[in-house]
């Protein structure tokens, strides 16, 4: 705090925990409708990791996805079941991975589901307000030393 402001400081857990909550929300509202699509939160996930970036490996996956290599592989073994997803050997031992046109069709789906959802979450926050929470998420979003 600033010397002569007045702030009262914020238990930095029960931020946390509300970011937290924010997340699980989503999740949860995400998980469910996306099922009328017949896909899950962390499928569609998927499919949007890698129609961003067409060919990526299985690691390169799972980081943007938030998962460890093994349970991307498990992913990306039930999408390819699926028919959802392809994959394609690349140079040396990469296995690269793209998006089938049925894939492409769920990520459609899902994206709108997704708008939806989200609109509903975030329509108690104007532009501005919008935009600010979305530039101090980027900011804290950032790896610190300190972590």
């Amino acid at each position: 705090m600033e010397p002569g402001s007045s702030a009262v400081p914020v238990d930095l857990e029960e931020l946390g925990r509300a970011v937290k909550e924010a997340q699980y929300r989503h999740h949860r509202a995400l998980d469910t409708r996306l099922s009328a699509v017949g896909t899950t939160l962390a499928q569609w996930d998927a499919l949007r990791a890698i129609a961003r970036t067409p060919g990526a490996s299985a690691h390169e996956l799972a980081v943007a996805t938030f998962q460890g290599d093994q349970s991307f592989g498990t992913l990306a073994s039930r999408l390819a079941a699926q028919h959802l997803i392809e994959r394609r050997p690349g140079r040396g031992r990469r296995i690269e991975h793209h998006l089938t046109e049925t894939g492409e069709h769920v990520l459609r789906a899902g994206r709108t589901v997704a708008r939806d959802v989200l609109a509903a979450s975030f329509d108690p926050l104007d532009e501005s307000e919008r935009a600010a929470l979305l530039g101090l998420l980027r900011r804290i979003g950032v790896p610190s030393e300190s972590l």
